[in-house]
């Protein structure tokens, strides 16, 4: 098995770029989005009417990870060629193969409105492409 070098700041700037990248999705989507999934704001919110800041810790980690994971896989498959493009169809290939297919039967079989799975995979996909991108640029 190739053991790719990985460069852990990248991995911690592209998780944060996929962070930021869902804050802002999410805040331009949030109404699309709460409508597809059926519930409101405030059923969301719970009795205190905020966030649960768990939700966003939660968040960031699967972005650590997701960024972790690509990077081992641009690494593996460059073989010492990594580059924005590569990373870029990495991450978009990984979303094709297995992030955007799962969601669909997940959200098929559950069904929910195929706007939320629009939605979410857009988010996904966008996500994993500034990922993919940032973990290039870092080489």
């Amino acid at each position: 098995m190739i053991q790719p070098n990985i460069n852990y700041i990248a991995v911690l700037v592209a998780g944060a770029a996929a962070w930021i990248v869902g804050a802002v999705w999410y805040t331009l989507l949030g109404k699309h989005w709460l409508a597809a999934l059926g519930r409101t704001r405030e059923e969301l919110m719970g009795p205190r009417q905020r966030p649960n800041p768990a939700l966003f810790v939660l968040s960031f980690i699967a972005d650590l990870i997701i960024a972790f994971v690509l990077a081992s896989i641009v690494g593996a498959v460059g073989a010492g060629k990594v580059s924005v493009l590569a990373g870029i169809a990495t991450g978009a290939l990984m979303w094709t193969g297995f992030v955007v297919t799962t969601m669909a039967v997940n959200n098929a079989y559950a069904g929910r409105k195929t706007t939320l799975t629009v939605i979410d995979a857009g988010h996904w996909l966008l996500a994993l492409v500034v990922v993919g991108a940032v973990i290039g640029a870092f080489g």
